[in-house]
């Protein structure tokens, strides 16, 4: 079936066709080793201390860990026997999914992830997975599902006076950007407290802001059940570890496909560096001031740290690190005009700064392997889309879950992003990158086509790896 005519105009369209039938039944080549069963290398309790008085001066953790650990989700040495077939029947396979052929490269060695997957962000490919549907703990990586349900509630201009209600609950061992009770704080200021420094107090405001922790964490779980992540089960808000609350890394990079198509989000996850308003305080003259502070990203990959370099064409997301989780990281980055989606949960090596190194050679080899490498599966499109191109004379739908028309891919009158610096001091975004493109997908005997257009944050792409 042909897809629809889209009659909406558009600077660039590159459309991608699927063809699934083949890529699910092409052989796989098992090129990386199963998880460790080796007991020592389930993640042990680690405490990290919480934002000190001044968190200008606390040094940056990657995100929470919680005191009282219990049994790690999946920590056992092998994924489950059955796993979701979601996107594929390959990826509901345990161990590694790839298409080796000629001229494909090799998967890189020394990956020790108990879960993780590229894909091409545009065309939604997947071009190699492994334990992709095994339901893990997924530490901060749910803020993107947090993000991208609540982003569009409220201007970023709305401001809000924090009350010590909005603040309970946070857990033991949290990351903390350093909110305090009876100060005033904009929407853009709390986001920037969620993505920079994964602030569990800027998370636990927000859920107050949109009528609480057991409302905000209903909507999420609706929401991951429209983008079709039902590996995803919601029960804390901000990640940190709860019983029965699980992800996957099909589930993660479904959640960051579908929060990358809006502006807000793009801007926040690639943002390297902002001010965050302090506490007000007297000065010598007895006058009420509040000064600002700096926080930085603790995405390692976007910040860059004393092992880990700024990765060349590394656009956001998130990263995330708990007791049960281990440390999970879901990336999305550009070179040459390709943009992919790295997920990797749970690296068993524990060594500094391991989930970035293992996502920074998945990225190395994607970006070598698209375009060569045949599909073992494919990311699907939110449920809307689905059923708006079931409904007769439907036309192409912009596959936009949860965001505002004016942003939604490929809408009316839509241009590429010529600047997107981020506002309010926040640093690190200069021009932007038009990304137009479109992904054909089979499903039920049908095609239906969703554009995208994703004008990624140029930051350091053209800054060279050292």
């Amino acid at each position: 079936m042909p897809a629809p005519k889209n009659s909406i105009r558009r600077s660039l369209l590159v459309t991608s066709a699927i063809v699934l039938s083949t890529a699910l039944t092409a052989p796989v080549a098992l090129a990386a080793p199963s998880p460790s069963a080796d007991p020592s290398s389930i993640p042990s309790a680690d405490s990290s201390a919480t934002a000190s008085a001044d968190p200008s001066k606390s040094p940056s953790k990657d995100s929470k860990k919680s005191k009282d650990s219990k049994k790690p989700n999946g920590s056992k040495a092998a994924p489950p026997a059955k796993m979701s077939t979601v996107g594929g029947t390959l990826l509901g396979q345990a161990g590694t999914q790839v298409n080796l052929a000629s001229g494909v490269p090799v998967l890189p060695k020394g990956l020790s992830a108990r879960s993780w997957i590229v894909a091409d962000a545009e065309s939604g490919k997947v071009l190699a997975a492994h334990n992709a549907h095994w339901k893990l703990a997924p530490a901060s990586t749910l803020k993107m599902l947090f993000a991208d349900t609540l982003l569009p509630k409220w201007p970023s201009s709305t401001k809000h006076k924090v009350e010590s209600s909005d603040l309970a609950g946070i857990g033991s061992g949290s990351s903390m950007v350093g909110i305090k009770e009876d100060e005033t704080y904009t929407v853009h200021d709390l986001w920037l407290g969620v993505f920079l420094r994964s602030g569990n107090d800027a998370v636990r405001v927000l859920a107050a802001m949109n009528g609480g922790v057991e409302k905000t964490v209903e909507e999420m779980n609706e929401h991951a059940e429209e983008l079709q992540a039902l590996d995803t089960a919601v029960v804390s808000p901000d990640g940190y570890d709860a019983e029965e609350q699980t992800s996957s890394a099909y589930d993660l990079t479904l959640i960051a496909r579908s929060g990358l198509q809006k502006k807000d989000f793009r801007e926040y996850a690639s943002t390297v560096r902002a001010d965050f308003p302090g506490e007000t305080k007297k000065n010598k003259k007895g006058k009420k001031v509040r000064e600002s502070f700096e926080i930085q990203s603790t995405n390692r990959l976007l910040s860059g740290d004393y092992d880990v370099p700024v990765y060349e064409g590394i656009a956001g997301v998130k990263n995330g690190n708990t007791t049960d989780a281990g440390a999970t990281f879901t990336g999305v980055a550009e070179q040459d005009g390709r943009v992919l989606l790295v997920t990797v949960m749970n690296p068993e090596k524990k060594e500094s700064n391991g989930v970035y190194k293992e996502t920074a050679k998945l990225f190395d080899w994607g970006f070598e392997a698209v375009g060569k490498v045949d599909p073992v599966g494919e990311l699907v499109p939110p449920r809307s889309a689905v059923q708006a191109d079931a409904r007769p004379g439907a036309s192409a739908s912009p596959g936009e879950a949860g965001g505002t028309g004016e942003d939604a891919p490929g809408a009316a009158g839509s241009r590429p992003v010529a600047s997107a610096a981020a506002r309010g001091g926040a640093g690190g975004v200069g021009t932007a990158l038009a990304v137009t493109g479109g992904v054909l997908v089979l499903l039920a005997g049908g095609a239906f086509l969703v554009n995208r257009r994703w004008p990624l944050p140029d930051l350091v792409r053209r800054r060279p790896r050292s």
